[in-house]
């Protein structure tokens, strides 16, 4: 069945490490006015396809989205993820808008929290997380549409949270929508 109502939906991303889970755990405990989803819950082999871009997992997500938007109240869906990998999508014709926001933080601060606060011992993991991370930082604005960051660097989880809350509200109440492109 095709969704009937169509509603924006919000992604953030961003590398491992860089505080998107806790920050989106923040804001799952204050929804009132979305609902916050974490794409890793649905993670299998099997949509394991850089050669595709993802599409198949991106596909079932946007669906999945659409599906619960049903509801009345749009979806933030958090992981990893860029605009071209989602725009391509089928089911993004299910939705009004994609906003796009993106964590980020200073390479060595990310190598930290990943080694020390994580203790993640997997070089090719941390180098891929700070390579993602600095493209991020590098092409937000080449992106279409844009990406909108938040550098966590010397932010707390807390402050994190209220940054992106404040970017998804003011996507919400603007009209036409347009979210804030720096925070």
């Amino acid at each position: 069945m095709e969704p009937t109502k169509k509603l924006p939906l919000f992604l953030v991303s961003g590398a491992s490490g860089v505080g998107k889970t806790t920050m989106c755990e923040i804001l799952f405990r204050r929804e009132t006015r979305y609902i916050v989803m974490e794409s890793d819950i649905l993670w299998q082999k099997e949509f394991d396809t850089p050669e595709d871009n993802y599409r198949r997992f991106r596909e079932v997500w946007l669906t999945m989205c659409a599906n619960i938007s049903q509801s009345g109240l749009p979806v933030v869906l958090c992981g990893c993820g860029i605009p071209e990998q989602f725009e391509i999508c089928e089911a993004r014709n299910y939705f009004t808008e994609l906003h796009y926001l993106a964590l980020v933080c200073d390479s060595q601060a990310l190598e930290a929290r990943m080694r020390e606060g994580r203790h993640i011992r997997d070089e090719g993991w941390i180098q891929s997380s700070v390579s993602f991370n600095d493209w991020l930082r590098n092409n937000a604005q080449n992106t279409n549409p844009s990406i909108t960051l938040i550098n966590t660097t010397d932010l707390t989880p807390e402050e994190t949270a209220e940054k992106a809350e404040a970017w998804i509200t003011g996507c919400l109440t603007s009209d036409p929508p347009v979210c804030p492109e720096s925070l």
